[in-house]
Order: structure tokens, then C-alpha cells, then sequence
């Protein structure tokens, strides 16, 4: 038998090829898999890691991973800071020692800060001189102090690209702002802030993919989805590649403005077509938003929310014209990736994609509808019965970060609706694991524990335990699960003689470990095409510019 270029060997090796799920070696031979058996049958190898019992994957593929938002070092982050001094303490003190900032600003607020209300202006009186802008965990609301709205003209009656700007019973403007991660990544939205906040300059924008990228790698991540790039920003990506040719694979989504005309989906199209051929930046699916998100009370319900009587949330737009705008995407060829939280915005999504298969004809287009946070009854059956993909976050649904806003909004009566992962895979749904970095932790086994769990990472509370799967069923969804929503099952999500060899080396064999040690575990070698772009097993780390300081879960999530 042929030596092969790396034999991983003496392992558990969780294939997900259902004519041979499990193995105990890997055989790798110009970048894709040449063996899958027995440690005995093995061929030689010129490279051999003795796996010593411990599990092999194929490569986490995170169906929703933001990399262009990733941290800034220049902004300070409210990550942990559940009340409103340390929200004020925090902000000080960075205030405070980066005194050339021409702005403060600052990331990961929650919306519960201020018990009851939103936060405002006025509560961050005496932080500082400087213009403050501070961004939600989910990145869907700002918060400014009086010296930003200042100088952008808010006061004055001046509307923004980039958001929605709150107002009080007499028209002054509260320093809130709705409506702003679907309005800051249009053309104009993105130009203002390019211009006004520092926090967006390109290099800066840069700087968060390269640290995703590293992130991703360590974490196990052979492949991951950015879903919202825009048409202005596509050369950070590139530039992405360029720089650091051996890493994760990005498949980015083109974001798609609500109002965007015919003219600009053929610049989609052109940008698409025009695209190099590169396996490792694939460029296609097309985001879109049916409504906003739960916490502010923006997301679309089919009935009132339950604090707020009288108010529903509303969609992004009217459901027959969303009909309409995805039937043409669909028509020229798109797959589609749109964002629904609220139990109508999925039906919203649910029923245009409806219309566009009976429209256009068209089959195994694979749409999808990321987070699907709350989800009716009757709209359930439907992903199997259209072939649509729920793109679904499992660390979304822990206790520690839905109780409070996110629960008091929906109310009670609909927590049987939150986050049904096990529903919609009994149902056959085709469903996609993702971590919506940095909304949430990157670390795939942060989601595979509270998919496992329901529960919060210290364990002490669970929530809607009904919905728990188990963790092949975990794993599967952030593998064949992924690669399937790409239309990439032949290449990517398995271990089968063909396949490139994306894999995960892990720490422990995870089937042999309780749901809560999960979390002390790593990735020990993540392999993209055969090659090894993250190495924890050694002081020598394999591209030490492509490791994070730390390896652990980083950032906040809903």
C-alpha cells in the first residue's frame, strides 16, 4: 500500500459517512482523505500522529461566524457588565488611559443594563468629554452620550444612515439607536461611519478578521460563513486571503440593503461571477433580514409581545414584496441566508421561499433562515417540506443570557417555541450549527455544551430542557450539517475517502466525557486541506501570527 503524506492513527474517529461511522485512523494524501479504517490496515505514513485515543472530527464548518466584528483593542469591552456603574467604571477608565481617542468607544452592552428601561444619554453623564459610542451584544442598537449625539447632529434634528435614532415624547433624541446592524452595512450607513467613527476605519475592520481568522482556527474551525459582507467592504476580504493563505475557508454572504434596486443585485451578480477561483474564499449566498431581533421588541411576532401590549415588532419589509425580492435572488441564481427571530419574521422568510420554488421551478436551492428564536407550530414542518435550512446558535438559548429581556418579551406562554433544536431535527429539517461570533463564544464546544444542556456555562440553571439533543447530534449539525446548507456534502463535513482533508483533533475523546467537561476541552490540531493550521499540542505553535493570545471562548452571545 502507498505511503500517505500524514497517518493519524490509534484514535476514535467519528466519520459521519453512514457505510463506515467510525474508524480509528485517517490516511491523508495531497491535501484529501486517501484512508479511512482500521489503525491496523493503516497504510505507512511520512508524517504519523499517534492520536492516543483521543477524537477526530471533520472540521466544524460555523454556518454564521461574523468575522468582520470580531474585538477591537481600541474599544473596551462591556462583556460581563451587567449594571449600570460597571457599564460607567469600565468606560472611565478607558477614558481615561487612552486620552488621544478622538472617540470613547465601547462593545457587548446588554440591553438589561438599566433595570426596566432603555438606557439613554443621560446615563453616561460625567464619563467623559469625548463622544461615546457604545454597540449591544447583538449589534443591532447603539448607545451614545450627549457630547456624540452632539457631533452627529442628532439634537439638531439630523437623521443617520446607519440607525434609527430614539425619541422622547418631545422630539429630543435619547441617545439610543434601533435598526442599526441592518442600516450600518449599507453603502451610505457604512461611508458615515467610516467617516465619523474610528472604530470603523478599514484598517480597523481589518484588524477583527485577522483576529477571527486565528480564532477560528484554534477553535477548530475549518470553514466559516461570514453572513453579512457588503459590496463596499469585499476587499477586506480578499485582502483576508491574500494575507493569510493558509487558514480557515470563508464562504462570504454579500449583504443585500432593504430598499436595494435591480441595478444593485446585478453588482451582486457581477461581483459573484467576477470572483477568482479560490476554494478557500467562495463568495454567493445572499444575506437578507425579515425582521430585527426580540430585545428591543423589533423582531416580528404573530401576536403581542408580553410585556407590551398592542405592539407586535413589524417585518423589514411588507411579506409580499420580502415574496418578491427572494423569488428574484432565487431567479438569478442565489441562495439565500436570511436573518428571522421573531415567530413571523420565520414565517415571513418560510413563505417566500415558498413562492420563489413555485415560481421559478427551482429545486435544492438550500435557503436558509438563521437563528429561528421563535418558531410556531404549524411553520415547523415546513423546513423539511422546502428543503430550507434553520442556521441555528445553539449558546443563544442559555438561561444566563435570555433570562430577563429576551424572556419577559416573549413571555412564558411561547418559551415551548425558543430555539427548537431537537423538534426540527426529529421533524428531518435540515439544520446548521453556528456560533454568531462574536454575538456568541466561537468555540464550538461552547454551542455543543448548551445545545447538550440548555443550560447556563456554570451549569446551575437549564431552561426548556425538551429541546436538548445529544451530542453526535450536536456535532453532526456543525459538520454534515454545514457542509450540506453549501451545498459542500461531497467535500466537506465527512471523513470518506475523497473528501478534503478538513479535520479536528481533539483534546479527549468528547463520547467519553460528561456534557459539563466539554468546556475544558480544545481543539488539539485543526487541518485545512491537509494542512495543519493550528498546533496546541507543542510550544511550537505552527504560524504563531495566526494564534489569539488566549485560545479560550471569548466574547458575549444571546
Amino acid at each position: 500500500m502507498t505511503a500517505v503524506d500524514v497517518l493519524l492513527h490509534g484514535g476514535v474517529v467519528r466519520t459521519f459517512d453512514d457505510a463506515l461511522p467510525w474508524a480509528e485512523a485517517v490516511g491523508i494524501t495531497d491535501g484529501r482523505i486517501s484512508y479511512v479504517g482500521p489503525s491496523a490496515d493503516a497504510p505507512a505514513g511520512r508524517r504519523r500522529v499517534d492520536l492516543a485515543g483521543r477524537l477526530v472530527t471533520p472540521g466544524i464548518i460555523d454556518s454564521h461566524n461574523h468575522l468582520l466584528l470580531g474585538f477591537d483593542d481600541d474599544a473596551v469591552s462591556l462583556e460581563g457588565a451587567h449594571d449600570l456603574d460597571e457599564v460607567r467604571r469600565r468606560i472611565t477608565d478607558h477614558a481615561a488611559d487612552r486620552p488621544e481617542l478622538s472617540w470613547v468607544c465601547a462593545e457587548n452592552v446588554v440591553y438589561s443594563v438599566v433595570s426596566g428601561r432603555r438606557p439613554c444619554a443621560d446615563d453616561l453623564r460625567g464619563v467623559t468629554d469625548r463622544p461615546v459610542f457604545i454597540t449591544t451584544y447583538d449589534q443591532h442598537s447603539v448607545w451614545l452620550n450627549h457630547a456624540a449625539v452632539a457631533a452627529l447632529g442628532i439634537g439638531a434634528g439630523e437623521e443617520i444612515h446607519w440607525g434609527r435614532p430614539e425619541r422622547d415624547e418631545h422630539g429630543a433624541p435619547t441617545g439610543w439607536i434601533t435598526d442599526f446592524y441592518t442600516s450600518a452595512m449599507t453603502t451610505a450607513g457604512l461611508r458615515d461611519l467610516q467617516r465619523t467613527i474610528p472604530l470603523y476605519s478599514p484598517d480597523r475592520r481589518y484588524r477583527r478578521v485577522e483576529s477571527s481568522l486565528r480564532l477560528a482556527a484554534a477553535t477548530g474551525i475549518t470553514t466559516a460563513v461570514e453572513p453579512q459582507v457588503p459590496l463596499a467592504e469585499l476587499d477586506l476580504m480578499y485582502r483576508a486571503r491574500r494575507g493569510h493563505p493558509r487558514s480557515t475557508r470563508v464562504i462570504s454572504a454579500l449583504f443585500h440593503p432593504i430598499g436595494a434596486d435591480a441595478a444593485f443585485r446585478r453588482d451582486l451578480r457581477d461581483a459573484v461571477d467576477g470572483a477568482p477561483a479560490d476554494d478557500g474564499l467562495l463568495l454567493g449566498p445572499v444575506k437578507l433580514y425579515a425582521d430585527d431581533v426580540i430585545e428591543p421588541h423589533t423582531a416580528a411576532m404573530l401576536d403581542d409581545y408580553a410585556n407590551r401590549p398592542g405592539h407586535r415588532g413589524r417585518p423589514t419589509l411588507p411579506p409580499a414584496e420580502f415574496g418578491q425580492l427572494l423569488t428574484e435572488l432565487d431567479r438569478l441564481g442565489f441562495t439565500t441566508h436570511t436573518h428571522a427571530t421573531g415567530d413571523l419574521g420565520v414565517r415571513v422568510a418560510l413563505d417566500a421561499i415558498e413562492q420563489a420554488a413555485r415560481t421559478n421551478r427551482t429545486r435544492d436551492r438550500r435557503h436558509g433562515v438563521v437563528h429561528v428564536e421563535c418558531l410556531h407550530p404549524d411553520d415547523l414542518p415546513r423546513f423539511r417540506q422546502l428543503g430550507a435550512v434553520a442556521a441555528m446558535q445553539p449558546r443563544h438559548c442559555s438561561p444566563d443570557l435570555v433570562a430577563g429581556t429576551w424572556m419577559d418579551n416573549v413571555g412564558e406562554q411561547r418559551w415551548p417555541a425558543a430555539w427548537r433544536f431537537r423538534s426540527l431535527l426529529a421533524s428531518g429539517a435540515p439544520v446548521a450549527f453556528s456560533s454568531d461570533w462574536q454575538v456568541g463564544e466561537m468555540d464550538p464546544l461552547v454551542g455543543v455544551y448548551t445545545a447538550m444542556t440548555r443550560a447556563s456555562l456554570d451549569g446551575r440553571s437549564a431552561w426548556t430542557p425538551d429541546e436538548r439533543v445529544s451530542l453526535d447530534q450536536a456535532l453532526r449539525a456543525y459538520t454534515r450539517g454545514g457542509a450540506w446548507a453549501w451545498h459542500r456534502e461531497h467535500d466537506l463535513g465527512i471523513v470518506r475517502r475523497g473528501a478534503l482533508a478538513d479535520l479536528v483533533v481533539w483534546s479527549a475523546n468528547l463520547y467519553a466525557l460528561q456534557p459539563a467537561e466539554l468546556l475544558a476541552e480544545r481543539a488539539d490540531l485543526t487541518l485545512v486541506g491537509g494542512e495543519v493550521v493550528h498546533d496546541a499540542t507543542t510550544d511550537r505553535v505552527i504560524r504563531p501570527e495566526q494564534l489569539p493570545a488566549a485560545t479560550g471562548t471569548c466574547g458575549s452571545g444571546r
